[in-house]
């Protein structure tokens, strides 16, 4: 069983913007199934097949900079190896659309996965890196993840979320 974790932060407020498109891979992934809230946890979940591999994804409310609270708890449950987690999230660093694969890396500074790291005691599951840069960045980082997506960056966004939750599924 593998677990997959968008990482986002709950509430129509944050929606479609920049930080959540681990969120939006993983709607694309549920395919029309009804998420799940655990209480315990503190997120959002679907338990599916993708080919033969039994997954879990995860949605944390935690909010982006507590996300790893959310992880560990699933992870304890179900007894995840750290190796067996992909973890889906925006990147700064990447230009918009781009799509990295890695991992036993380093938080390059993402609140979000710092906490991941953090709760598991490890970096070394693997990460979706989706790029979110513009070509010149005008504003605070922290304001800047947090707006919506302008025209022009939703029709690359909408075709990079499609292609990242094909390289999920082609993993399996």
């Amino acid at each position: 069983m593998k677990l997959i974790v968008g990482l986002g932060n709950p509430g129509g407020k944050y929606e479609k913007t920049r930080h959540n498109v681990g969120f939006m891979v993983l709607d694309i992934l549920a395919e029309e199934t009804e998420w799940k809230e655990s209480k315990k946890a503190n997120c959002l979940y679907v338990k599916k097949q993708i080919n033969s591999e039994k997954i879990e994804l995860i949605k944390p409310l935690t909010f982006m900079n507590n996300s790893g609270r959310a992880i560990n708890h699933i992870k304890q449950k179900h007894y995840f190896k750290p190796k067996d987690i992909v973890v889906v999230h925006d990147d700064i660093d990447l230009p918009l659309g781009e799509i990295r694969v890695q991992q036993n890396k380093n938080s390059a500074g993402h609140k979000g996965v710092q906490s991941i790291i953090d709760a598991l005691g490890t970096k070394d599951f693997i990460r979706i890196r989706i790029g979110i840069r513009p070509d010149k960045l005008n504003i605070e980082t922290e304001k800047f993840v947090i707006q919506k997506f302008n025209k022009e960056e939703k029709e690359i966004i909408a075709k990079t979320i499609k292609k990242a939750a094909q390289v999920i599924k082609a993993a399996f």
